[in-house]
């Protein structure tokens, strides 16, 4: 055994704390760094899912577009309510209805606004110089706030329709209350306004009214409310044809009526159709038409019901209602910030859902292309036929960079002593701090050599275990990894073919015994090594593993060896590797046993370092793109395949998980369901063709469902907060994640 040793610092006095070093100070400054991104990583998740959230509760009637209680008794109304006119106020707490006048309508409608149907009503009623009085959804108000405005600087009079369109028989006061508080910040934000006008959905007129709902309306006129009802109903909503629409809007005898069509709530063209011709019919019946503002001016004028005042200002006015308040103070700036937040809503989740159906042809594709690929490889590589050329028997070294690898680098060197192909064993001590350099030494292996060096990472650790390398074939492996006794022998076989720069090996999962390890074994065996395969049959491999990969010595001395630009240094010099020339193949089965990390926070740590250096080592590499000849290759279909793959649908590919939810609460439960249980059905099947390539026991796949529930979302958090460290300029050095040494032999691992 050989030791290369070079001067170390003497132990700090006894009884005197000692001093951080200099890579546990970069790290301290990394972490105080790394927690506002990953917090704002958590902000930006929890921000989409309020946006989704907001929409959905837009567009979704809760509750069902029906009434929820019919045939209540109605004993505790007051009978002159329920037989007196369709204006129902409380002065002084008293019930008082109020008539409209004879030869007058009030024409009022419901469930806007539409923006296909309600400006073409406005349109008519602006002709006619008619004004009406809109019975508003707020959701919808929120929607389109300029149909609103419009409808308001028109002269038009709008009230409260609740905010969802609900049936309020069965809900609770605080749940009213919030349906027209809602709908009031809409209005502010919309038009500047607030108004005292209120219809409850389902309760167009006032035999609607039963002992359930009673109390609602005395509460809301106790609040300053005035709920209208209607006398005559053109049941529009039917539509039964436009001459039935006109008739039945038709009050009888000449008699005043508060009548109801609707702009919205379904396919409205009848209406369109009719509201015209009833407006001529009803002028050249002698009848004039106000709000309902108009109505209870009119009472007031004459001192009791029935009596004609003044009318409302019509279409000319554009002044404010009567019935309308200017919003003022934090309800004008809450109504703005509702209607800012359901803009923002209405275009996200559109977008967004153009975005995941494209993800999703992608995703598909992509299973597709794997599946078909990896048989096509698994073939070749165990055809009869197949070979890379001689069989390569001279020795080879292996590098082990390791910092504090204490716990596994007896595993680690033991398995490499097995090794039934020739090698030498350098072991690049990274400035340990754990006696990892003297632990490695004492075990007395043959042909194993350690040269210490001061901390200055792995990029480094390999670059002078390189230099140090006695033979013309480099393995490099991480110092946790435990090697088959062939695996050597596998890896290097395709140097047979002088072409070939570098060869990526099969890593494994070797912790396998808790939730988090089955997670990363599926992830192993289907996200890493079926990919490879694929990417192999493509010429255009991206990355080979830290944990076994072997290169031609002269090959990474030609492209500058490991590169400290990026934390993925192993993704960096294989898209070298290619853009120098070489091709990159993948060894199935050159077997590697890792320990995976074993808590989610190290897990974080590890992912958040290899997806930042992927995106590093595209950016350093993206002159790949104008690449021409063989050594463009990866960059005329790798660097595509990995950026719309490794960054692309990874960021996009949890939010589906979100989305299933959103589309079982607010669109179809049912359909949702089959889809996500039809994309996981996918995905089951091309783990298990991959679980059946590798030879893995096919019981780890039960805990798929549940990896695709919790993991990705996790992934999809550690994506963001590369995203944002790339943004912001961040950088990282090499991290050291805690390391138990229970990966042993490969046999106790199964």
């Amino acid at each position: 055994m050989t030791t290369t040793t070079p001067p170390t610092p003497s132990p700090s006095p006894r009884g005197r704390r000692r001093a951080p070093t200099r890579i546990e100070r970069a790290a301290g400054r990394a972490a105080a760094l790394q927690r506002p991104r990953v917090l704002l990583a958590l902000l930006l998740l929890l921000a989409l899912t309020c946006v989704m959230l907001l929409d959905g509760y837009l567009r979704a009637e809760v509750g069902g577009d029906q009434r929820v209680r019919t045939g209540a008794s109605s004993s505790d109304v007051p009978d002159e309510v329920l037989d007196g006119g369709p204006v129902l106020t409380f002065p002084g707490g008293q019930a008082t209805t109020v008539s409209v006048p004879d030869k007058t309508i009030a024409l009022t409608f419901d469930d806007g606004p539409d923006p296909t149907w309600t400006p073409q009503v406005l349109e008519i009623l602006e002709k006619y110089d008619v004004p009406g009085t809109f019975f508003l959804v707020g959701s919808m108000v929120a929607r389109y706030p300029d149909i609103v405005e419009d409808m308001v600087e028109q002269g038009n009079e709008v009230g409260v329709h609740t905010f969802t369109h609900i049936d309020l028989s069965y809900q609770s006061e605080s749940r009213i209350t919030r349906e027209i508080e809602q709908t009031q910040l809409a209005l502010a934000g919309a038009a500047g306004i607030t108004t005292t006008l209120f219809r409850a959905p389902y309760s167009s007129q006032t035999d609607a009214i039963d002992n359930y709902s009673w109390p609602v309306y005395e509460k809301l006129g106790e609040d300053g409310y005035t709920s209208v009802f209607i006398d005559t109903d053109s049941d529009d909503w039917k539509r039964p044809g436009v001459s039935k629409i006109v008739d039945w809007a038709t009050p009888d005898d000449d008699e005043g009526a508060s009548v109801l069509f609707h702009d919205a709530g379904g396919e409205r063209s009848q209406t369109i159709e009719a509201l015209p011709k009833y407006i001529e019919k009803m002028k050249a019946k002698g009848y004039t038409f106000t709000t309902i503002s108009g109505v209870m001016a009119g009472q007031q004028a004459s001192g009791g019901p029935g009596g004609i005042g003044a009318q409302a200002s019509g279409a000319e006015g554009g002044g404010l209602q009567a019935a309308h308040h200017r919003a003022t103070g934090a309800t004008l700036y809450e109504g703005k910030a509702l209607v800012a937040a359901v803009a923002v809503a209405e275009w996200t989740v559109p977008a967004l859902s153009v975005g995941l159906m494209v993800v999703g042809v992608a995703v598909m594709g992509r299973f597709g292309m794997m599946l078909i690929l990896a048989r096509r490889h698994h073939r070749l590589r165990n055809g009869r036929r197949f070979g890379w050329g001689p069989p390569v028997t001279g020795p080879v070294s292996v590098i082990v960079p390791a910092y504090n690898e204490k716990e596994c680098i007896e595993n680690t060197l033991r398995s490499l002593a097995a090794s039934t192909h020739p090698i030498e064993i350098v072991v690049v001590d990274d400035g340990s701090t754990d006696g990892t350099a003297e632990l490695a030494e004492s075990l007395g292996l043959p042909n194993v050599r350690v040269v210490r060096q001061a901390n200055a990472g792995k990029p480094a650790a390999l670059n002078n275990g390189v230099r140090h390398a006695r033979y013309d074939i480099v393995v490099m492996m991480d110092g946790d990894t435990v090697f088959e006794p062939d695996t050597v022998r596998h890896l290097v076989q395709p140097f047979a073919d002088p072409g070939v720069g570098a060869v990526a090996g099969n890593a494994k999962v070797g912790n396998r015994r808790t939730l988090i390890g089955v997670w990363q074994h599926i992830e192993y065996v289907m996200g890493f090594n079926l990919d490879r395969r694929m990417y192999d049959l493509l010429r255009c491999m991206p990355t080979i593993p830290g944990a076994i990969g072997a290169f031609r010595r002269d090959a990474v001395l030609e492209v500058g060896g490991m590169s400290e630009d990026t934390l993925a240094e192993d993704t960096d010099i294989t898209i070298a590797l290619h853009r120098a020339g070489w091709r990159v193949v993948y060894q199935e089965h050159a077997r590697a046993w890792t320990e995976a990390p074993g808590s989610l926070k190290q897990l974080w740590s590890q992912r958040y370092r290899w997806s930042y250096g992927t995106m590093q080592a595209l950016w350093k590499h993206r002159g790949s793109l104008t690449d021409r000849g063989p050594s463009g290759r990866f960059g005329r279909v790798g660097m595509p395949l990995v950026v719309l793959f490794q960054v692309v649908t990874p960021v996009f590919a949890p939010l589906i998980d979100v989305f299933t939810v959103y589309s079982m609460i607010f669109v179809d439960f049912r359909a949702a369901l089959l889809a996500w249980l039809a994309v996981l059905g996918v995905q089951l099947l091309c783990a298990a063709y991959a679980f059946r390539l590798d030879r893995e026991k096919y019981r780890y796949l039960l805990m798929m469902p549940l990896q695709q529930l919790a993991y990705r979302q996790m992934m999809y958090l550690v994506l963001i907060h590369s995203c944002v460290t790339a943004l912001t300029g961040g950088r990282l050095r090499w991290q050291k994640l805690k390391r138990t040494g229970e990966v042993g032999t490969p046999a106790g691992n199964g």
